[in-house]
């Protein structure tokens, strides 16, 4: 697969949506180590509304689709994790011209200038143990995938993201309640960078569905 239109866009955004409301548990448990606790619930809640506008809308392109799941998360979820992660889609497509389809170089495009928006918002930057630790080194290895197919394109991006998730153990926190932790938040994976490891764990999962049933 080396292109994805609007419909498949939306089918994929949907599957994410499920995958990420299916590990509430797992993300619960991740940030009640250092966090609130609380992040499984809130990526929930912000996923079911995506789920919830999407699912009867047919959409005519991506800034349109982008946009309203942006909208649908920052509209339900509340509080910085609400901002952060609806910043990744509503970014994605701020300033883009209208698109009914894009490839990997442009979808690689979207998610940097999601990444930007996210450090300009919430002021992390690699390092700090946050989303970020994930997204933008998912971003450095989906820059030079150009001309390579979704299914190469979301498994670099995984296997960044990963390692990235691996490397926030070693950081101390600068945001957040673990932030009062200091050098105690060593040892443990921020919960925002599992999400974002998960959310492009299940972009590969669709494309390998898709290709399957081909």
């Amino acid at each position: 697969m080396n292109i994805i239109h609007t419909p498949q866009m939306k089918d994929m955004i949907l599957f994410m949506a499920e995958r990420i409301i299916e590990s509430k548990p797992l993300l619960t448990e991740v940030d009640s180590r250092i966090g609130d606790g609380d992040h499984g619930i809130g990526m929930a809640v912000g996923f079911t509304a995506v789920k919830e506008k999407l699912a009867g809308e047919e959409y005519s392109d991506i800034n349109q689709l982008f946009r309203q799941t942006g909208m649908a998360m920052l509209g339900s979820m509340g509080g910085a994790s609400g901002v952060i992660f609806s910043s990744v889609f509503l970014g994605a497509v701020k300033g883009m011209e209208v698109k009914e389809c894009v490839d990997t170089k442009e979808f690689a495009q979207m998610m940097r200038k999601g990444l930007d928006t996210v450090k300009q918002r919430g002021g992390a930057q690699p390092g700090d143990k946050t989303m970020v630790d994930a997204l933008e080194p998912a971003c450095d290895a989906m820059d030079s995938c150009e001309g390579t197919s979704f299914g190469e394109l979301f498994q670099r991006a995984f296997d960044a993201a990963k390692k990235g998730v691996e490397a926030t153990k070693n950081y101390p926190a600068k945001f957040g309640r673990a932030k009062c932790l200091m050098e105690r938040a060593i040892g443990f994976q921020d919960a925002g960078a599992t999400s974002v490891m998960l959310m492009f764990g299940a972009f590969l999962e669709w494309v390998k569905k898709e290709k399957a049933n081909e």
